[in-house]
């Protein structure tokens, strides 16, 4: 076996080690599960079907281990934990627009609040992570699915590098404008009275502020961030690159970062502190000015008639 080894792995793959993460996740899907379906943030289950993905990840590199001459259980487990951070990213994304909407008013629902247009804020961010899942998928079928004994096995595997770096750096830059985003709605949300958020808390019986939510959101993304700079430097290093050497890289920078993520919200978790997580927000929440001028032109005609008026 130990000859047959490097065909998938440079270093000897724990089997053990494996399934504690898998058990580890399984009890973070299980609490994460109970808890969306408690406070019926549907919109959670995409978190759920994550780290499910982990679970599942997991569970196929044990099996990969105990058989490092099967490719299969090889690409499965490589896949799924290469996509499932992205899915994370994708809905934590939509938690930071309903933040928005559960915090700030209609009238200041504008692009000079947070440098992002807020009624398209999902739909960019999430843009970005679908684009990004796609080429991080064919990277991983490409570069795990691909063996070495192929006659075309280096044009595979470079063609798999190029796609899994195009597709970090996608996410990356997703992550570059949420992040802008996300600072300048701590700046100006400053600015705003709390009294709209207080009437929602009140109107929908919420006893937690949604500001704490709002740092979980920043520390999660933090913490995906450096798992995709990881993952950044393997494509880029490619299959034996130092990154591939030893295993603890991968659990190290990848897997307790994303574990992380997932248990901070097992103990914050959004349902807990908005009300508004379908999949869908309240048609009175949807309705948001069209741009900043149309806001401009409007608080200018108010000020002309409270003139007039004197």
């Amino acid at each position: 076996m130990a000859s047959s080894q490097p065909t998938h792995y440079l270093y000897t793959p724990s089997a053990v080690l494996a399934g504690v993460v898998a058990g580890l996740y399984g009890a973070s899907f299980l609490v994460t599960l109970v808890q969306t379906i408690r406070k019926r943030s549907w919109v959670w289950l995409i978190m759920a079907v994550a780290i499910a993905m982990e679970v599942a990840g997991f569970a196929a590199r044990v099996v990969s281990a105990n058989n490092v001459e099967e490719k299969t259980p090889y690409v499965v487990q490589f896949a799924l934990v290469i996509l499932a951070p992205v899915l994370m990213a994708g809905v934590i994304y939509v938690v930071f627009s309903r933040i928005v909407f559960w915090a700030v008013p209609p009238e200041h629902r504008t692009m000079r609040m947070i440098w992002v247009p807020p009624r398209f804020i999902t739909l960019i961010f999430v843009g970005f992570d679908i684009v990004a899942l796609l080429l991080q998928l064919c990277a991983a079928v490409l570069i795990a699915g691909t063996d070495p004994t192929d006659s075309n096995a280096k044009n595979r595997v470079n063609l798999g590098k190029n796609l899994g770096l195009s597709g970090v750096a996608v996410q990356l830059f997703g992550f570059g404008l949420f992040s802008v985003a996300a600072v300048r709605f701590h700046f100006t949300s400053r600015q705003l009275s709390n009294d709209y958020a207080s009437k929602n808390q009140t109107r929908w019986n919420m006893t937690k502020h949604y500001s704490t939510l709002l740092y979980v959101v920043n520390a999660s993304c933090v913490l995906i961030l450096i798992r995709s700079i990881f993952r950044m430097i393997e494509f880029a290093q490619g299959k034996s690159g130092t990154t591939q050497q030893e295993e603890w890289y991968q659990y190290v920078f990848d897997t307790l970062p994303i574990f992380i993520v997932c248990v901070i919200y097992n103990i914050w978790f959004p349902g807990s502190y908005l009300k508004h997580l379908g999949f869908r927000l309240p048609k009175e929440e949807r309705q948001l000015p069209l741009d900043n001028e149309s806001l401009g032109s409007r608080d200018t005609g108010t000020e002309l008639q409270q003139q007039q008026q004197k």
